[in-house]
């Protein structure tokens, strides 16, 4: 299954430069509002150890990662709702993404200009959250903090007040950007498993608490349509034996039915 997360937030908060962090794609940045008018959408690899280990003990040919699809949507003003800023098309591109990243700057900075004229990130957050409301839209939010190291005095008095879950990010330098893409994860109930051969080792993604047959069809629809069972070991034992046959030697590696509820970590062949 796919996961697209959409970057809202005021103008000059740093969606676009976030996004270019995460992405490494080049889309404007410039210090005014409504630069990025259409939405620019970069695909990212999730961050995740265990499948470049499965990918050494299988001596794949290719490693492919779980990607997160983000959408870079230009700055929401108050009135947005109401088609303040060319706010109804920006609204139309935050309705088509599965979660939201909402981006806020907490740190002081004369040189980028503020569209409120003031940090405060709680009223800029006000601001969003109501137009978003307005619109009707209600996807998950996570929020992420900007405090830009390289500017001047950052605002954290007002972390306990958020309405939502949150993480600190600086996008300048890079830091916490692989925890802001497994907080994506979280924030969907999202877990990830794993094939692996000599062809390719694969991360996938599936909901949390899905079944073999659903979680089967990340891969191909027939997986789920025409299930008949999987074999299953978990990262962590198939790693310690280091093969697939010695792990099913040990009685590790599991012959699962429709019924099996996936893990995440779990290493599956899907027999159809």
């Amino acid at each position: 299954m796919s996961l697209s997360i959409g970057i809202v937030g005021l103008p000059n908060v740093g969606k676009s430069t976030l996004f270019n962090a995460l992405t490494k794609k080049g889309v404007p940045a410039e210090n005014y509002p409504f630069c990025t008018i259409d939405p620019s959408v970069g695909i990212v690899p999730v961050p995740d150890v265990r499948l470049t280990k499965l990918s050494e003990i299988s001596k794949s040919k290719k490693t492919i990662p779980a990607v997160v699809e983000f959408v870079d949507i230009a700055g929401l003003v108050k009135g947005a709702s109401e088609g303040a800023g060319l706010g109804n098309k920006f609204l139309s591109h935050v309705r088509e993404v599965d979660a939201i990243i909402e981006v806020v700057r907490v740190f002081e900075d004369a040189n980028t200009i503020h569209v409120h004229d003031k940090v405060d990130p709680l009223f800029d957050i006000e601001v969003i959250n109501f137009e978003l409301e307005q619109a009707g839209i209600k996807k998950p939010t996570l929020y992420v903090l900007n405090k830009s190291e390289a500017a001047e005095n950052a605002k954290q008095d007002f972390v306990s007040k958020l309405p939502g879950p949150y993480i600190e990010v600086d996008p300048v330098f890079g830091t916490g950007l692989d925890n802001l893409i497994n907080a994506g994860y979280d924030l969907l109930n999202l877990i990830t498993f794993f094939t692996t051969g000599e062809d390719e080792s694969r991360a996938w993604t599936t909901l949390r608490g899905a079944t073999a047959p659903f979680a089967g069809r990340s891969i191909h629809t027939d997986f789920q349509q025409k299930f008949i069972r999987a074999e299953v070991v978990s990262y962590e034992q198939l790693v310690e034996t280091g093969s697939f046959a010695k792990a099913r030697e040990k009685g590790w590696v599991r012959t699962e039915g429709k019924e099996y509820i996936v893990k995440d970590g779990d290493v599956i062949e899907f027999l159809i």
